[in-house]
């Protein structure tokens, strides 16, 4: 599979996991419920089993259901990412086989980092090299959001890894545009690479990048799905009007409040949000509070049922 094989440009959404309040379980009826929703806008896709989607969190047998759930309700055309990620490569690759044979078109890999030290840039192509020759799709390397226990992997490495013929893009949630510009630059033409910060979305589009991958979609789909849509189009005006709209929620509830905030969010929304896995808690009464400000500042809570 070469790297043209999968189109990545446009807005992706993250999506959360809901769990049964009672059992603890993957909420399987609530997923697709949400699902349902979501495609209701031009999205590209969506990331099952990223940050947002508490991938670390969930079993593996777990991710492969939802990916199956989602492969039976996703529109013709829409791209199914699976984050399979995992510390060893043997398993990664398991996993990446696994996402595969249950619909997904594409693997987010995010880096092996608990050995942080022994992960050479030489380590980490090897990694890397070793998936994407035995994943049976496209994968995707995901630089994870520097707060994370994670790696900040060096452009040049990203780079080498661009040319191999099954790796087709970058997830870059770094959230420096100034990086998202040397990706652009020194990555193979027809790698993909996509920002993680909703905030940046309009500006990573001007500086070359395909789309985004974005949780703050999750609460303003129309929006986050029409700024590359109205890029694209030429109606760069318009796409910088939704792009301010959207920023404030990024930075206020996606940023500092995290997956308990975007769930809070969801459910003020009308969408099945729930509580995050633990060792997450749930958002505070007072969070949620003024996640219902913001929302209504950003004028969403009106149109949360229609």
């Amino acid at each position: 599979m070469g790297v043209h094989s999968v189109d990545l440009r446009g807005t992706f959404l993250p999506v959360t996991t809901p769990f049964d309040p009672v059992t603890g379980d993957v909420d399987v009826v609530a997923f697709r419920a949400n699902l349902r929703h979501w495609f209701q806008s031009p999205i590209a896709g969506i990331l099952i089993g990223g940050t947002t989607g508490e991938g670390v969190l969930l079993d593996d047998p777990e991710l492969v259901k939802l990916l199956e759930a989602a492969a039976a309700v996703m529109p013709a055309g829409s791209v199914l990412i699976a984050g399979t990620g995992a510390e060893s490569t043997r398993r990664t690759i398991r996993l990446s086989r696994e996402a595969a044979a249950a619909g997904a078109d594409v693997a987010l890999v995010s880096p092996p980092a608990f050995f942080k030290g022994a992960m050479t840039p030489e380590a980490l192509a090897r990694h890397y090299r070793a998936v994407a020759d035995a994943s049976p799709i496209p994968v995707i390397v995901y630089q994870v959001p520097l707060r994370m226990s994670t790696l900040d992997l060096p452009t040049g490495l990203v780079a080498e890894l661009s040319h191999h013929g099954n790796i087709a893009g970058i997830k870059d949630s770094r959230g420096k545009l100034d990086l998202v510009g040397e990706l652009v630059e020194q990555c193979q033409e027809g790698f993909h690479v996509l920002v993680g910060n909703g905030a940046l979305l309009y500006a990573a589009l001007e500086t070359g990048a395909a789309g985004g991958v974005v949780a703050v979609g999750l609460l303003a789909t129309a929006a986050a799905a029409g700024i590359p849509a109205a890029y694209r189009e030429g109606r760069k005006a318009d796409a910088g009007r939704m792009q301010e709209r959207i920023a404030p929620l990024h930075q206020q509830i996606v940023s500092e409040m995290g997956i308990s905030g975007v769930k809070a969010a969801l459910d003020l929304l009308g969408l099945h949000g729930g509580v995050p896995r633990p060792p997450l808690s749930p958002a505070s009464a007072d969070r949620v509070e003024a996640i219902r400000r913001i929302l209504g500042t950003a004028e969403l809570l009106p149109h949360a049922r229609v």
